[in-house]
């Protein structure tokens, strides 16, 4: 677009959007489980899924959920200052399209969880798969999207590296 700087037309505004929306959603799930399950109770979708409310006060597949609590500031501190570091990203590569969702993906959801966090001291999770008898850790629309984002950075990152080759 003539007179459109390089680094895109609306800068940041569209990624902090998209994290906007991405948080809003996860909290508003986190609302409803909060509002019609008990710590425990689940609601069962599928042979290999389930609605459940769960409480993790560690981090991902419950990491240091044994601690004494220390750790709900630990990664509270940590989540904060990844979105700071991200804010600043978007800043600098707008226009970098797949590496700029990846960006707002885990921006949305770090937030997310840090909400939990700071009003819980813990994060509710509530996506339940299982198959044979075996849970996969329960987790989160949150967590889905820093997992999303993850993966399109390694993506983003791969196409960088076949570029230069």
């Amino acid at each position: 677009m003539p007179g459109a700087p390089a680094h895109g037309r609306f800068g940041i505004w569209p990624w902090l959007a998209l994290a906007l929306v991405i948080f809003i959603a996860d909290q508003w799930t986190k609302t409803l489980i909060l509002g019609h399950y008990r710590l425990g109770d689940y609601t069962p979708i599928t042979g290999f899924f389930n609605i459940v409310r769960a409480h993790n006060p560690g981090a991902a597949f419950s990491f240091l959920a044994g601690a004494s609590g220390w750790q709900r500031w630990f990664f509270t501190v940590i989540g904060v200052g990844a979105a700071v570091l991200i804010i600043w990203m978007l800043r600098s590569h707008p226009g970098q399209r797949l590496f700029s969702f990846a960006l707002a993906c885990i921006l949305g959801g770090a937030v997310g969880n840090v909400i939990d966090r700071m009003m819980h001291g813990y994060v509710v999770d509530f996506l339940d798969f299982h198959w044979a008898g075996n849970h996969f850790p329960a987790f989160n629309l949150a967590d889905s999207a820093i997992t999303l984002g993850a993966i399109c950075l390694i993506v983003d990152e791969l196409r960088r590296m076949r570029k230069r080759a």
